[in-house]
This record gives structure tokens, sequence and C-alpha cells, in this order.
């Protein structure tokens, strides 16, 4: 989805990526660039005037938007463009939101990321004691509770991301007045401190009965299909972590704020989440082929359709015609944008790509497949 910061859906049930193929870490909110941060395009254009300009508003425009629409106004105004091209208009094309995964290790200060350790470190403590562990915890009579309603494997699966789509997707909608209630870090901790333990829960609840369906179909011993599901798999991380790029505001070290992306991932759809987890939702159903997989990936496409209307919703309301110009040049489903040629890709296109948030998902994507056994066995342990 067009990134919120949740995840707007943000931060969603990708999570349950814990599946038995690839398992990756189920924080569910996107980290953001540091909004100090200055963005820095790889393509810089002369604007051209055009029928489609639009009128820059400081009020709704992402700041580092307007730092980037600053430096292309001021190299016009330096190469020869009017005083009205070059002070007051900017054409569609440079009328970008935010540059997404953009990281500059240079403006990284040593006291924020040992403060984020620590706030990470309790916040784990925090999970484990009173939701986790079973002698401790409220995980395990949640749990049983929600199965009392059915016997069904599948129900309960379905309630489960029920139950959590509501609740996350509930307070992401109560977003700004509960900000200007509590503030933003207050309310960032509010929203990490109810739908995270949902998650595992939704999460661990999955692993431990993804077998326990109705078999519909086998493919696991057709030769391919493995490394189909695999590389499906592994393509998906690249959509559903589009934006997790700002750790810091994750553990409200900086201030949270609700980000409008545009570039990488967001050029071939601007809600890459949906994607990422149709994606991975299908190539799970194909490769477990029962009933609770099934459910499983009803559940979670439906939550995040929800959120595509609700993601778009909510950054027209804060961004206005900022956001109408990022959805003029982008597309819901994958590719149509650029096919119909309203997202023209620059011709280093792919520099998007290579920053150390891309970098640090693919790593530990690869770190997670590999350490799958060991999750799986926590989960079992749970008896959840």
């Amino acid at each position: 989805m067009t990134y919120l910061s949740p995840t707007s859906h943000t931060h969603s049930l990708s999570h349950m990526a814990t599946s038995p193929l690839l398992f990756s870490h189920s924080f569910p909110f996107p980290h953001r660039p540091n909004d100090r941060t200055t963005s820095s395009f790889p393509h810089f254009t002369k604007p051209q005037k055009t029928s489609q300009s639009v009128i820059l508003k400081a009020t709704n425009f992402p700041s580092n938007s307007l730092r980037f629409c600053r430096k292309i106004l001021a190299r016009a105004s330096i190469e020869g463009e009017t005083d009205e091209e070059s002070s007051t208009v900017v054409s569609d094309e440079l009328l970008a939101g935010e540059d997404s995964a953009a990281f500059d290790l240079g403006e990284q200060k040593i006291s924020s990321w040992i403060y984020f350790a620590g706030i990470l470190g309790v916040v784990l403590f925090v999970l484990d004691v009173g939701w986790i562990d079973n002698s401790t915890g409220f995980g395990k009579p949640f749990v049983d509770a929600v199965a009392s309603i059915s016997e069904s494997h599948e129900v309960v699966m379905l309630i489960l991301i029920l139950i959590f789509a509501i609740v996350h997707s509930g307070l992401a909608s109560l977003r700004d007045t509960g900000e200007k209630l509590i503030g933003e870090r207050a309310y960032r901790v509010l929203f990490a401190g109810i739908s995270l333990p949902l998650a595992v829960t939704t999460v661990v609840y999955f692993i431990n009965h993804r077998y326990d369906g109705e078999q519909l179909w086998q493919l696991q011993s057709i030769p391919g299909v493995h490394q189909f599901v695999w590389l499906s798999n592994f393509i998906s991380f690249f959509f559903l972590y589009p934006s997790t790029f700002n750790l810091l505001e994750v553990a409200a070290v900086d201030k949270p704020k609700m980000h409008l992306w545009e570039t990488g991932i967001m050029r071939i759809t601007r809600h890459p989440q949906m994607v990422g987890q149709v994606i991975w939702c299908l190539a799970h159903t194909i490769w477990i082929g029962n009933t609770v997989a099934a459910a499983a990936s009803l559940g979670l496409i439906g939550h995040h359709l929800f959120g595509v209307w609700n993601g778009d919703r909510r950054l027209a309301i804060r961004y206005g015609e900022a956001f109408e110009a990022v959805k003029r040049r982008t597309s819901v489903i994958p590719f149509a944008a650029i096919l119909d040629g309203r997202q023209k890709l620059p011709k280093d296109y792919y520099k998007e790509f290579i920053r150390l948030p891309y970098l640090s998902i693919t790593a530990l994507t690869l770190g997670a497949y590999f350490a799958h056994p060991l999750m799986q066995a926590a989960s079992f342990r749970l008896h959840w």
C-alpha cells in the first residue's frame, strides 16, 4: 500500500511470513527514513511547465519532497528558467512524495542507536513475560478463548486475523486523533503494545496448525515447485517491506511520521505491502495445499485489500494534492502505470534499490530462511 506509517497498514500480518518456507522478522511497523535526512534522488531533470502543473504548498507536501523540489527549482533558476516557471510551479514529474530507503550513515547518531537497542530489549522482555511465556503471559489464554469458539482450525485462523485486522487498521485510522491527544511517540507505543502481541499470536497459531486442515492438493514432490515457491517468497519481502527503513521511528526514538513514498518499489505499485502479501499467500497456499493455508490467505489478502482503500483515504486527507499527484503516476496493480506511460522510470532506476535498507532486507530474509527450524520449534513449544 502507499506507505503510511504504520503500514497504513502498515504493518500488517505480512508478518505471517514466519512461515514454513521463509520466516521473517515479525515487527509489524514500517521503519522510515529519518526526516532529518535530505532526500537525494538519483535522477534530476529540469522542471517543465505542463498542463498538470501543481502549486507547491508547504502544508501538503512531505518535508523531504519540499527539499528536493527546492533543489530542482534552484538548479532550474541557475539554468535560465523564468521566475514564473522556477519559483511557484513544479510539474507533476517533480512533485515527488519522499525518496524511500534513503539512508545516510553519516547522519546517524550512535546515541540514538544505543537508545534503540535498549528500547528493543525492553519491548522483547515485556512481550515475552506479558504475552509469550505460558506461565506468566496472556497469550495462551487468549488463544484458548478464541479456540473455544470453534473446533475448526480454519475458523480460529480467520478469527485471529480478523481481530488483528480490526485492531491494527482501527488504530491506524485513529492515528491523527490519537496523536493530537497523547503525541506521536506515545501513540506509537500504544499501537505497538496492542498490535505486536496479536501479530505474534496469529503467526504462531499458523505455524503450529498449518498442516492440520483438509488436504486439497499435494504439489511438494513435483520438481521445481519448491524453487518456485522459495523464489516467490523471497521476492515478496521486497514488496512487503518497502519502507520499513527507519527503525528509529518504529521505536519512537525519532518522532514517528506518516510518509508518502514514491521511489523504489513504489514506482512498480503504490501498495507494495498488499502485492507482497498476495504473492506470499499464493506461494504458501500452493506449497501447503490445505484448508488452513487457504483460510489464512483469504483473511490476509482481504485485510490488505481493505488497506489499499484505507491507505489511500488517509494519505489523501493528510497530503491532499501532493498525494493526488503521486496517485496519478502510480498504480495499485504492479507495473500498470509503467506500461501505460504514467510512470517513467529513470535510466538509473536500479540505484533506488542499491541502498543499505534493501540490502538489509536481503540479508535478513536469507538468514531467517536458514533459521526456519529454530523458529518452528520455538512456536511448537508454546502449544498455542
